[in-house]
C-alpha cells in the first residue's frame, strides 16, 4: 500500500511540473519554429579559392545529412574555377612556349647574324 501511495504521489507531481511548464511557459506561448541551418559560404567571390578556404568550408546538418542543394552549389562554384584556372594556365603555358620559340629563333638569327660580323671585324 504504501508503495502505490509513492507512485500515485510521483505521477501527481510529474503531471503537475509538465502542467505548469507547458501552460506557464512564459509569455510567448511555445517555442517559435527554428529556422533550418543554412551554409555560411566562406568561400571568396572576389579572389580565386584556396587550399585554406576549402578546407574552411563546413556545410550544416539536415535531417539526413548534408544539405544537397548546398553541396552541390559549393561544389559547382570549386568546379568552375578550376576550369577557369585550367583555361589559364593552358594559356599561360601556350604564351610562355610561343615567347620561348620567339626567343629561340631570335637567338638562332642573333648567333649567325654575330659570327657573320666576327669575321669581318678580325680583317680590320
Amino acid at each position: 500500500m504504501v508503495m502505490f501511495l509513492f507512485l500515485v504521489v510521483a505521477l501527481a507531481v510529474v503531471v503537475a511540473a509538465v502542467t505548469l511548464a507547458v501552460v506557464g511557459g512564459g509569455e510567448t506561448g511555445p517555442l517559435p519554429e527554428a529556422a533550418p541551418e543554412r551554409l555560411q559560404d566562406p568561400l571568396p567571390y572576389d579572389r580565386p579559392v584556396h587550399r585554406a578556404d576549402v578546407e574552411a568550408l563546413r556545410f550544416p546538418l539536415a535531417a539526413r545529412g548534408y544539405r544537397m542543394s548546398d553541396v552541390d552549389d559549393a561544389l559547382g562554384r570549386l568546379g568552375a574555377e578550376l576550369a577557369e584556372r585550367d583555361a589559364r594556365i593552358a594559356d599561360l603555358e601556350s604564351a610562355l612556349a610561343g615567347a620561348q620559340a620567339a626567343a629561340h629563333g631570335t637567338h638562332t638569327s642573333h648567333a649567325s647574324h654575330v659570327s657573320m660580323e666576327k669575321p669581318a671585324q678580325e680583317d680590320q
